[in-house]
C-alpha cells in the first residue's frame, strides 16, 4: 500500500522541486513563453485584421470591377451608336453624290444630244441646200440653153430688182 499511498517525505520533496521549478520558469521562462503567446495573439490578431481589410477590399474591388465593367459596355454601347451614325451618314454621303453624278451624266448626255441634234440638223440643212442648188442649177440650165430664154429672164429679174 505504499505505493498507493506517498510519503510525507516524499510529498515535502516533491514540493519542493515543484516549487523550484515554478520559481525557475517563473524567474527565466514564463516572460520569454508570455512574450511569445502575447507576440502570437498580436499576430493572429493582426492576421485576422488584414483578413477583414482585404475582405472588405475586395468587396470594393468587386464593386469597383463592377462599375468599371458598366462603364466599359455603355462606352461600348456609346462607339458603336456612333459608328452605326457614322455608316448611315456615309452612306447617304455616298447616295447623295451618286445621285448628283448621276444627274450631272444625264444633264451631260442631254446637252451632248442637243447639240449632237442641232448639228444633224445643221448638216441636214447645208445638204438640202446643196442640193437645192444643184437641182436649181440644173433646172435653169435646162431651161436656159437658148439665148433668148436668157434674155428673158434677165429683163424679168431687173424688173423685179426694180420694183423692190
Amino acid at each position: 500500500m505504499e505505493l498507493v499511498q506517498p510519503g510525507i517525505g516524499l510529498i515535502f520533496w516533491m514540493t519542493i522541486a515543484f516549487g523550484l521549478l515554478l520559481w525557475i520558469l517563473a524567474k527565466f521562462a514564463w516572460k520569454p513563453i508570455m512574450k511569445g503567446l502575447k507576440e502570437r495573439e498580436d499576430s493572429i490578431d493582426e492576421a485576422l485584421n488584414e483578413a477583414n481589410k482585404a475582405r472588405e477590399e475586395m468587396k470594393e474591388l468587386k464593386f469597383s470591377n463592377e462599375q468599371l465593367l458598366k462603364e466599359a459596355k455603355e462606352a461600348r454601347d456609346d462607339i458603336l451608336r456612333d459608328a452605326r451614325k457614322v455608316k448611315e451618314t456615309i452612306i447617304e454621303e455616298s447616295k447623295e453624290k451618286a445621285n448628283e453624278e448621276a444627274n450631272r451624266i444625264i444633264e451631260n448626255a442631254k446637252e451632248s444630244i442637243q447639240y449632237e441634234k442641232l448639228a444633224a440638223i445643221h448638216e441636214m440643212k447645208n445638204q438640202l441646200a446643196d442640193l437645192s442648188i444643184e437641182i436649181a442649177e440644173k433646172i435653169l440650165k435646162e431651161e436656159l440653153k437658148t439665148t433668148d430664154k436668157q434674155k428673158k429672164l434677165i429683163y424679168k429679174l431687173i424688173d423685179e430688182v426694180g420694183k423692190n
